[in-house]
């Protein structure tokens, strides 16, 4: 059961900074973790919640270059959905010029995710192509939008008529229903014959093979979630046809200074385009936290767009 309780409060650390938090949100990983099949890092909080916005409260021994009272958002392994946080300095970020508190909330972990796997990993390029599963969930909301504004063209798969819409106008060249329409087909046909070039993969196993074969020469495939199971064949005679790469990374796990690395790469890197306007966070819902359970309902049900957030009154 789902509940808002009292706990004591946390203390920053060396190198850590406490954060009094304004909002949070939720992802797919915090229903996992609900449903005991996700468990934080060892010596993590076991409360919900791997990304807050708020204010600095304290400063631990060593940590500079950050003041109290200093609007943050913040990428977590886990504690994010409580009133204060403990954070490593190196994945407190500032607040993006033009974006509100709470709606800060959505970035970290969309932001981290999309900008570590499509540019540090796949190294996506204008003229490129990618292709997008789920463009209407949270991270697909945010690759669609990173994608456009390298110059790259974006194919993606969404499941209503709605979050096609919504696909197209974040910048989607092409939008698939994947109910009822072949996205190799649809990756193909909008890339000339050739394939994409990156595919960003929330499915896992059902999608693997048909992936492959969506994926041009030199292709690279990054799977970032197994909601499509975990377990499936690969065709290396096609893989090595095409010298394409699989790439299968995840974000919670990482040591300290991988994670410090993504977020100084987003601050310096992703930031930019959102105060630009070429990016903007994408929310559907917001909460307050004490009704966290019906938060995750929705996230369950795959009825919303973009990201769930959560807030401290």
């Amino acid at each position: 059961m789902l509940r808002w309780a009292e706990y004591d409060d946390p203390a920053p650390g060396p190198a850590e900074v406490l954060v009094e938090v304004a909002a949070s949100a939720v992802n797919r990983a915090d229903l996992l973790q609900r449903m005991g099949l996700y468990p934080p890092p060892p010596g993590v909080s076991d409360t919900l919640g791997l990304e807050c916005s708020g204010r600095i409260v304290a400063l631990g021994d060593g940590v500079s270059g950050w003041q109290v009272g200093q609007p943050v958002c913040a990428l977590l392994a886990g504690g994010g959905q409580a009133e204060l946080v403990v954070v490593p300095v190196g994945q407190v970020m500032p607040v993006p010029a033009g974006v509100d508190l709470a709606t800060a909330a959505a970035l970290p972990e969309v932001g981290c995710t999309v900008w570590s796997n499509l540019v540090l990993l796949a190294h996506l390029a204008a003229g490129e192509a990618l292709l997008v599963h789920g463009g209407a969930s949270g991270i697909g909301t945010m690759a669609i939008q990173v994608a456009s504004a390298i110059g790259a063209t974006v194919i993606t798969t969404a499941g209503t008529t709605e979050k096609l819409a919504t696909c197209r106008e974040l910048g989607a060249a092409s939008a698939v229903n994947y109910h009822d329409e072949d996205f190799v087909a649809a990756a193909r046909d909008a890339t000339g014959g050739s394939g994409v070039d990156v595919i960003l993969d929330i499915m896992g196993a059902t999608y693997l093979d048909r992936n492959i074969h969506a994926l041009a020469t030199n292709g690279r495939l990054v799977i970032i979630g197994m909601q499509g199971g975990t377990r499936a064949e690969l065709d290396l005679a096609t893989l090595l046809s095409k010298r394409a790469a699989v790439h299968a990374t995840s974000l919670r796990h990482r040591p300290l200074h991988e994670k410090a690395a993504i977020c100084a790469a987003v601050v310096a890197g992703l930031w930019p385009l959102i105060e630009a306007g070429q990016v903007r966070p994408v929310v559907g819902a917001t909460y307050p936290m004490s009704q966290v359970a019906e938060a995750h309902r929705l996230v369950a049900e795959g009825g919303h767009t973009g990201k769930v957030v959560l807030t401290v009154s």
